[in-house]
């Protein structure tokens, strides 16, 4: 008898509807991180304003502070697509090389787990 798989790397179709329901679908929903928040609010209003990209942005700290829901938020409010991975999934340089040649300008490149 062959055994079924009952992980798989990506999310089930139930867990992306729970995850989009519990996230904030706006920068002034997120709860906490006040600081970061203004200062992302103030790195996006400005890029906006130029009609450019945002510059490089860099998340880091512990498990549970909201990293990911901020870059998903950003993509939103500066209305770009972003691409998610994690740092484990980059194991050669063509693995990076082969995400960065399918985005376009303004487009959102997030690598979480980066260690």
């Amino acid at each position: 008898m062959a055994r079924a798989e009952i992980t798989t790397p990506d999310a089930l179709e139930n867990e992306r509807l729970t995850d989009a329901a519990l996230r904030p679908s706006r920068l002034d929903e997120f709860v906490g991180q006040a600081k970061v928040k203004e200062s992302l609010q103030i790195a996006i209003d400005a890029a906006k304003q130029r009609k450019e990209p945002l510059d490089h942005a860099l998340f880091f700290g512990p498990p549970g502070l909201g990293k990911t829901t901020l870059a998903l938020l950003m993509a939103k409010e500066l209305d770009v697509n972003i691409r998610t991975t994690s740092g484990p999934v980059l194991e050669r340089p063509g693995d990076l090389v082969g995400m960065l040649t399918g985005l376009k300008p303004g487009d959102i490149l997030f690598i979480d787990e980066v260690h």
